[in-house]
């Protein structure tokens, strides 16, 4: 058991905690308050290689493993969450699906640029009536020989104005059910295809969260990923790695929250000493310091198991489930110990908080993940 970070991991580490600083935290707030998406920090952060950190550099990625990763997206995720679940779609949902499954000349028009930055991806699963329940896919792709026409609706869409590609689930057979589900890339500017208003949410608000609209799109055989009926196993396979990522963010929302606590309360103080010398403030601060802690190397198991082509489904729905519940106990705790000002936007926490509570619904429910533990440990 090696638990030792290697040079690069610490590079790696060291220059997303360093971005964050520099480009992120910088009009976060104002980003924050009027729901813009961070488009020029996305531009550079694919010019630092971190859209397709696990790319082969064959298709212009960084050719890094899930370790380093993990580990860039928690130091995003302290800063800026909005901007490091974009990267997490692009990389975890787009990017590594297309690797995987994609033939040679998708991976040629689609996956280099996505990889390098220069496009960016998002992963069209979620409808009004398909989120947790995803083999209800309402949005239809019928086949027509040579294409597909493609109808229907798709809801809560991470980088929906912003995104080049998008891959697209939906149901072509439904005698088949799951089987007759394939996963199709579409091009934004197709023909028919429409995006929504942007959402107007709690958190991550500058996340760039819109419905798409898809009215007889054609889209050639050529860009199904996969063989007739993949879809749904490779919406599944994909989120798989995608809760590492959003695992990740949580942590790194905790963290973030954290490490601005503790600042906080060796500085602050009433009675005539710090806050962080009563033991009601010293208590918290170990308490969110050990679940923190824990909920890292669940994330960096779930990472390693990856690396190791080894099964990481129920380590990565643990990881999720817990880092995101550390998240949101956090980031309360850390509004709770700014005491007033942990409720103006200027000193961040209450925009954890508000961050944190996404990290327990999308890319699965917490309650569907404990149905993956679940069925997993009662095998």
């Amino acid at each position: 058991m090696d638990f030792n970070f290697t040079e690069e991991h610490l590079m790696i580490r060291q220059a997303a905690k360093d971005f964050a600083e520099t480009e992120l935290k910088p009009g976060v707030i104002e980003r924050d308050e009027k729901q813009l998406f961070p488009k020029d920090q996305m531009k550079k952060l694919g010019e630092l290689g971190f859209l397709g950190m696990m790319v082969d550099p064959a298709y212009h990625g960084a050719g890094l493993d899930t370790i380093s990763y993990v580990l860039a997206l928690e130091e995003l995720s302290k800063i800026d969450a909005s901007a490091a679940v974009a990267m997490s779609v692009n990389n975890s949902l787009v990017c590594f699906g297309l690797e995987k499954y994609g033939t040679e000349a998708q991976k040629e028009k689609y996956l280099k640029p996505l990889a390098s930055g220069e496009l960016l991806g998002a992963f069209a699963l979620s409808e009004p009536e398909a989120g947790s329940d995803a083999t209800s896919q309402h949005t239809t792709a019928i086949d027509k020989g040579d294409h597909y026409v493609l109808n229907g609706t798709k809801n809560w869409i991470t980088n929906g104005s912003s995104a080049n590609i998008y891959l697209v689930i939906a149901q072509t057979d439904v005698a088949k059910g799951s089987h007759g589900i394939n996963v199709l890339i579409v091009e934004r500017g197709a023909e028919g295809f429409s995006i929504g208003p942007k959402e107007n949410k709690l958190g991550i608000r500058g996340s760039d969260t819109h419905s798409l609209m898809f009215n007889d799109v054609k889209v050639p055989k050529a860009n199904r990923i996969g063989e007739e009926g993949f879809g749904f196993k490779f919406a599944m396979e994909t989120l798989d790695g995608g809760r590492i990522g959003i695992a990740a963010q949580a942590l790194g929302i905790a963290a973030g929250a954290f490490e601005m606590s503790t600042a906080y309360a060796k500085q602050r103080k009433t009675f005539g000493k710090a806050i962080s010398e009563h033991q009601a403030i010293a208590f918290k601060l170990a308490d969110m310091a050990t679940e923190i802690e824990a909920a890292r190397w669940l994330v960096l198991h779930a990472a390693w198991l990856k690396d190791q082509n080894l099964p990481y489904a129920k380590a990565s729905a643990m990881a999720k489930l817990f880092a995101s519940e550390v998240a949101m106990k956090t980031t309360v705790e850390a509004v709770q110990i700014h005491g007033g000002y942990g409720f103006v936007k200027e000193y961040h926490v209450e925009r954890l908080m508000r961050d944190a509570k996404i990290t327990q619904i999308y890319e699965g429910t917490s309650e569907i993940q404990k149905m993956v533990i679940s069925r997993s440990v009662l095998k």
